[in-house]
């Protein structure tokens, strides 16, 4: 699937947006599910040419090998037949295809597996901690609790009213997931759930069993500690 940008995103250089408008201020301030992957492949890239921003290289480059995974196997020549790409940076874009290759095939029992909420916080509590916005995000498990992935499904305020089930249990769904922990942050540093916090939990778990994906539990992560709704019987019986 060739990456499409939002149709009123900027295409310009990147010194010319504003610093928190930047790819690597935004990865860095909301963790690297919030770009695109032409945004991810241009810090990769970091400059363009004389007649093409980075932004609009990282495009061609993608739409020209239909996506990610035509990328992912695209050989050291043919990138550097690419208008913009010299040595360096084809390595640099073939490395980045190796790992996330090397990442996929690890197998599962090499995987992180999820038993409790401090495996939670170990899992991403160092990521999550400094964010300056709320993220919620969900841990996708497979039966035995080893982790499939972790989706960010909201960036900004996490309330009842907001939350919407069918983006939580997505990709649970798509992948055919058993159960899912969902993860969010509180930005003052202090865990304490609110009664916000409680009425998703009970709309998520409700929801879930709908599904036939259990929800694990609910983890606040903050710089101050995290608290377990599971644990505390808070939206769940």
């Amino acid at each position: 699937m060739i990456d499409q940008p939002p149709p009123n995103e900027y295409s310009g250089r990147i010194h010319d947006l504003p610093s928190e408008e930047r790819p690597r201020e935004r990865l860095r301030d909301q963790g690297p599910g919030a770009l695109s992957s032409h945004e991810l492949l241009a810090i990769l890239l970091r400059t363009g040419t004389r007649d093409e921003d980075v932004f609009t290289l990282s495009k061609r480059l993608l739409a020209m090998r239909r996506g990610l995974s035509g990328l992912a196997q695209t050989s050291f020549g043919e990138l550097m037949q690419q208008h913009g790409l010299g040595p360096a940076k084809a390595a640099e874009v073939m490395a980045a295809m190796e790992l996330g290759k090397r990442i996929a095939s690890v197998p599962s029992d090499a995987r992180t597996q999820v038993n409790s909420s401090a495996d939670v916080v170990n899992l991403l509590l160092p990521e999550m901690m400094w964010l300056s916005r709320e993220s919620l995000r969900v841990i996708l498990l497979n039966t035995r609790n080893y982790v499939l992935g972790v989706r960010e499904v909201y960036n900004g305020t996490v309330n009842s009213a907001d939350v919407r089930v069918g983006e939580v249990f997505r990709d649970a769904v798509r992948e055919d997931c058993k159960s899912v922990i969902v993860v969010h942050n509180h930005p003052s540093g202090d865990p304490t759930p609110s009664n916000e916090d409680v009425q998703v939990t009970g709309k998520l778990r409700d929801a879930g069993k709908l599904l036939d994906i259990e929800l694990l539990d609910h983890v606040i992560l903050a710089r101050d500690g995290h608290v377990s709704l599971k644990e505390r019987r808070q939206g769940f019986p």
